[in-house]
Protein backbone atom coordinates (compact mmCIF):
# COMPACT_ATOMS: atom_id res chain seq x y z
CA UNK A 1 0.00 0.00 0.00
CA UNK A 2 3.14 2.65 0.69
CA UNK A 3 4.62 1.50 -2.72
CA UNK A 4 1.48 2.30 -4.31
CA UNK A 5 1.28 5.08 -2.48
CA UNK A 6 4.01 6.85 -3.24
CA UNK A 7 4.29 6.09 -7.07
CA UNK A 8 0.59 7.49 -7.17
CA UNK A 9 2.66 10.65 -5.48
CA UNK A 10 5.52 10.59 -7.81
CA UNK A 11 3.21 10.31 -10.92
CA UNK A 12 0.89 13.87 -9.76
CA UNK A 13 4.00 15.46 -8.78
CA UNK A 14 5.31 14.55 -12.68
CA UNK A 15 1.81 15.76 -14.21
CA UNK A 16 1.66 18.93 -12.14
CA UNK A 17 5.84 19.58 -13.15
CA UNK A 18 4.84 19.25 -17.04
CA UNK A 19 5.60 22.24 -18.97
CA UNK A 20 2.56 23.86 -20.61
CA UNK A 21 2.24 24.41 -24.42
CA UNK A 22 3.77 27.95 -25.15
CA UNK A 23 1.00 30.51 -26.33
CA UNK A 24 0.69 31.24 -29.99
CA UNK A 25 1.64 34.84 -30.45
CA UNK A 26 -0.03 36.80 -33.13
CA UNK A 27 1.67 36.98 -36.36
CA UNK A 28 -0.50 39.63 -38.45
CA UNK A 29 1.01 42.89 -36.44
CA UNK A 30 4.54 43.95 -35.82
CA UNK A 31 5.80 45.96 -33.22
CA UNK A 32 4.76 50.00 -34.81
CA UNK A 33 7.43 51.69 -36.40
CA UNK A 34 7.53 55.14 -37.81
CA UNK A 35 7.80 55.46 -41.87
CA UNK A 36 9.65 59.08 -42.59
CA UNK A 37 9.23 61.20 -45.44
CA UNK A 38 12.27 61.16 -47.52
CA UNK A 39 11.89 64.64 -49.73
CA UNK A 40 10.50 67.68 -50.52
CA UNK A 41 8.35 69.92 -48.40
CA UNK A 42 7.61 67.40 -45.84
CA UNK A 43 10.89 65.90 -45.66
CA UNK A 44 11.75 63.99 -42.18
CA UNK A 45 7.73 64.00 -41.15
CA UNK A 46 6.88 60.79 -39.75
CA UNK A 47 4.03 58.53 -41.14
CA UNK A 48 2.37 56.52 -38.60
CA UNK A 49 2.45 52.90 -39.29
CA UNK A 50 0.49 50.24 -37.02
CA UNK A 51 2.83 47.32 -38.03
CA UNK A 52 0.18 45.24 -39.87
CA UNK A 53 2.43 42.25 -41.62
CA UNK A 54 -0.46 42.80 -44.48
CA UNK A 55 0.51 46.45 -44.91
CA UNK A 56 4.11 46.19 -46.64
CA UNK A 57 6.21 49.45 -46.86
CA UNK A 58 7.95 49.90 -50.04
CA UNK A 59 11.79 50.16 -48.31
CA UNK A 60 13.53 53.65 -47.77
CA UNK A 61 15.96 53.13 -49.74
CA UNK A 62 13.75 52.12 -52.90
CA UNK A 63 11.21 54.78 -52.31
CA UNK A 64 14.16 57.32 -52.66
CA UNK A 65 15.67 55.39 -55.27
CA UNK A 66 12.23 55.83 -57.44
CA UNK A 67 11.61 59.07 -56.30
CA UNK A 68 15.22 59.86 -57.77
CA UNK A 69 14.25 58.03 -60.66
CA UNK A 70 10.93 60.41 -61.40
CA UNK A 71 12.90 63.66 -60.57
CA UNK A 72 10.59 66.47 -61.76
CA UNK A 73 8.29 64.15 -63.22
CA UNK A 74 6.15 64.05 -60.15
CA UNK A 75 5.36 67.60 -60.48
CA UNK A 76 1.94 68.84 -60.77
CA UNK A 77 0.86 65.06 -61.28
CA UNK A 78 -2.74 63.37 -59.73
CA UNK A 79 -0.66 60.69 -57.97
CA UNK A 80 -2.82 57.77 -57.51
CA UNK A 81 -1.47 55.06 -54.84
CA UNK A 82 -3.57 51.86 -55.70
CA UNK A 83 -2.15 49.90 -52.97
CA UNK A 84 -1.53 52.21 -50.74
CA UNK A 85 -1.01 50.67 -47.15
CA UNK A 86 0.56 53.53 -45.37
CA UNK A 87 0.09 55.99 -47.71
CA UNK A 88 3.79 56.38 -47.86
CA UNK A 89 4.21 56.83 -52.04
CA UNK A 90 1.49 58.98 -52.04
CA UNK A 91 2.52 60.97 -49.54
CA UNK A 92 5.64 61.40 -50.78
CA UNK A 93 4.60 62.67 -54.02
CA UNK A 94 2.65 65.26 -52.30
CA UNK A 95 5.66 66.57 -50.66
CA UNK A 96 7.76 66.78 -53.91
CA UNK A 97 5.09 68.61 -55.57
CA UNK A 98 2.18 66.39 -56.76
CA UNK A 99 -1.24 68.47 -57.08
CA UNK A 100 -3.49 66.19 -55.64
CA UNK A 101 -3.38 61.93 -54.50
CA UNK A 102 -6.24 59.57 -54.56
CA UNK A 103 -4.72 56.85 -52.09
CA UNK A 104 -6.52 53.04 -52.28
CA UNK A 105 -7.17 51.39 -49.77
CA UNK A 106 -9.39 48.21 -49.31
CA UNK A 107 -8.41 47.20 -45.29
CA UNK A 108 -10.77 49.74 -43.32
CA UNK A 109 -8.37 50.32 -40.19
CA UNK A 110 -5.30 51.01 -42.38
CA UNK A 111 -7.35 53.68 -44.76
CA UNK A 112 -8.25 55.46 -41.16
CA UNK A 113 -4.54 55.75 -40.43
CA UNK A 114 -3.62 57.02 -43.43
CA UNK A 115 -6.71 59.61 -43.00
CA UNK A 116 -5.12 60.65 -39.88
CA UNK A 117 -1.46 60.60 -41.15
CA UNK A 118 -2.79 63.24 -44.10
CA UNK A 119 -4.76 64.94 -41.34
CA UNK A 120 -1.24 65.31 -39.17
CA UNK A 121 0.34 66.58 -42.14
CA UNK A 122 -1.78 69.13 -43.15
CA UNK A 123 -2.72 67.34 -46.65
CA UNK A 124 -6.20 66.60 -46.59
CA UNK A 125 -7.57 69.51 -48.98
CA UNK A 126 -4.88 67.64 -51.40
CA UNK A 127 -6.02 64.06 -50.77
CA UNK A 128 -8.46 61.67 -50.69
CA UNK A 129 -8.80 58.19 -49.11
CA UNK A 130 -10.85 55.57 -51.10
CA UNK A 131 -12.02 52.34 -49.35
CA UNK A 132 -12.13 49.57 -51.26
CA UNK A 133 -10.56 47.38 -54.15
CA UNK A 134 -7.92 49.43 -56.51
CA UNK A 135 -8.89 47.04 -59.30
CA UNK A 136 -12.74 48.27 -58.61
CA UNK A 137 -11.62 51.66 -58.41
CA UNK A 138 -9.60 51.57 -62.00
CA UNK A 139 -12.28 50.16 -63.72
CA UNK A 140 -14.57 53.35 -62.70
CA UNK A 141 -11.51 55.45 -63.64
CA UNK A 142 -11.36 53.85 -67.04
CA UNK A 143 -14.88 54.08 -67.49
CA UNK A 144 -15.28 57.98 -66.42
CA UNK A 145 -13.01 60.35 -67.29
CA UNK A 146 -15.90 63.20 -67.15
CA UNK A 147 -13.93 66.07 -65.58
CA UNK A 148 -11.89 67.85 -67.80
CA UNK A 149 -9.58 68.78 -65.16
CA UNK A 150 -8.76 64.85 -64.72
CA UNK A 151 -8.27 64.47 -68.39
CA UNK A 152 -5.71 67.35 -68.11
CA UNK A 153 -3.44 66.41 -65.45
CA UNK A 154 -1.33 63.93 -66.07
CA UNK A 155 -1.40 61.09 -64.08
CA UNK A 156 1.20 59.28 -61.59
CA UNK A 157 -0.05 55.64 -60.57
CA UNK A 158 2.33 53.57 -57.89
CA UNK A 159 1.21 50.04 -58.25
CA UNK A 160 2.96 48.55 -55.54
CA UNK A 161 0.40 45.27 -53.95
CA UNK A 162 1.52 42.37 -51.98
CA UNK A 163 3.99 40.63 -54.40
CA UNK A 164 1.70 37.63 -54.69
CA UNK A 165 -0.64 39.57 -56.66
CA UNK A 166 1.77 39.52 -59.51
CA UNK A 167 1.77 35.84 -59.46
CA UNK A 168 -1.70 34.69 -57.98
CA UNK A 169 -3.72 37.53 -59.63
CA UNK A 170 -1.44 38.03 -62.22
CA UNK A 171 -3.97 38.55 -65.10
CA UNK A 172 -6.32 40.93 -63.23
CA UNK A 173 -2.84 43.20 -62.35
CA UNK A 174 -2.03 43.13 -65.98
CA UNK A 175 -5.23 44.13 -66.88
CA UNK A 176 -5.18 46.67 -64.40
CA UNK A 177 -2.10 48.45 -65.46
CA UNK A 178 -3.39 48.25 -69.27
CA UNK A 179 -6.53 50.00 -68.61
CA UNK A 180 -4.74 52.31 -66.47
CA UNK A 181 -2.23 52.99 -69.17
CA UNK A 182 -4.61 52.98 -72.30
CA UNK A 183 -7.02 55.86 -70.27
CA UNK A 184 -4.15 58.12 -69.14
CA UNK A 185 -3.64 61.20 -70.34
CA UNK A 186 -0.62 61.76 -72.01
CA UNK A 187 2.55 62.48 -69.84
CA UNK A 188 1.19 60.08 -67.54
CA UNK A 189 3.64 58.25 -65.65
CA UNK A 190 3.36 54.69 -63.97
CA UNK A 191 5.24 53.04 -61.23
CA UNK A 192 5.05 48.85 -60.03
CA UNK A 193 6.81 46.93 -57.88
CA UNK A 194 7.61 42.92 -57.79
CA UNK A 195 9.61 40.42 -57.34
CA UNK A 196 12.12 38.16 -59.32
CA UNK A 197 8.66 35.56 -59.30
CA UNK A 198 6.83 37.85 -62.03
CA UNK A 199 8.00 37.45 -65.92
CA UNK A 200 8.28 41.03 -66.45
CA UNK A 201 7.74 40.60 -70.05
CA UNK A 202 4.35 40.45 -69.44
CA UNK A 203 3.46 43.82 -68.92
CA UNK A 204 1.84 46.12 -71.42
CA UNK A 205 4.10 47.37 -73.68
CA UNK A 206 6.62 46.37 -71.71
CA UNK A 207 9.41 47.43 -74.42
CA UNK A 208 9.06 50.71 -73.00
CA UNK A 209 9.51 50.16 -69.35
CA UNK A 210 12.45 51.32 -67.67
CA UNK A 211 13.08 48.34 -64.52
CA UNK A 212 15.54 48.43 -62.20
CA UNK A 213 16.31 45.62 -59.73
CA UNK A 214 16.56 46.34 -55.53
CA UNK A 215 17.07 42.80 -54.65
CA UNK A 216 14.23 41.14 -53.84
CA UNK A 217 12.45 44.35 -55.17
CA UNK A 218 11.66 44.96 -59.04
CA UNK A 219 10.70 48.25 -60.00
CA UNK A 220 9.41 49.37 -63.29
CA UNK A 221 8.46 52.85 -64.81
CA UNK A 222 6.79 53.69 -67.72
CA UNK A 223 6.02 57.13 -69.06
CA UNK A 224 2.88 57.39 -71.55
CA UNK A 225 3.88 60.08 -74.19
CA UNK A 226 1.76 62.42 -75.13
CA UNK A 227 2.66 61.64 -78.74
CA UNK A 228 3.02 58.08 -79.60
CA UNK A 229 6.08 58.45 -81.55
CA UNK A 230 7.64 59.37 -78.54
CA UNK A 231 6.76 56.55 -76.55
CA UNK A 232 10.37 55.40 -77.18
CA UNK A 233 12.91 57.77 -75.37
CA UNK A 234 12.97 55.15 -72.80
CA UNK A 235 15.08 52.89 -75.53
CA UNK A 236 13.92 50.61 -77.77
CA UNK A 237 13.72 47.47 -75.16
CA UNK A 238 13.30 46.91 -71.36
CA UNK A 239 16.74 48.31 -69.30
CA UNK A 240 17.30 46.36 -66.65
CA UNK A 241 19.70 47.97 -63.96
CA UNK A 242 20.91 45.90 -61.17
CA UNK A 243 21.12 48.50 -58.86
CA UNK A 244 23.84 46.32 -56.41
CA UNK A 245 25.92 45.69 -59.10
CA UNK A 246 25.37 48.90 -61.53
CA UNK A 247 25.65 46.53 -64.44
CA UNK A 248 22.75 47.34 -66.77
CA UNK A 249 20.88 45.08 -69.76
CA UNK A 250 18.63 46.38 -72.54
CA UNK A 251 16.39 43.27 -73.64
CA UNK A 252 14.65 43.32 -76.60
Amino acid sequence: MVCQHQRGMALSKRRRSSPKPPKKQPAAVRRPVGVRIIGGRLRGRKIRYTGQWLTRPMKDRVRQAVFNILGQDVVDKWAIDLFAGTGALGIEALSRGACRATLIEQHVPTAETIRQNLAELGLLEQAEVVVGSAIAWAQRACSARQSPKDTATPWLVFCSPPWEYFLDRRDEMLGLLQGLIEAAPGESVFVAEWDKRFEYRRLPDFQHWDIRAYPPAFIGVYIKRAAQEEAGSLGNGVRLTNTETNNETVCD
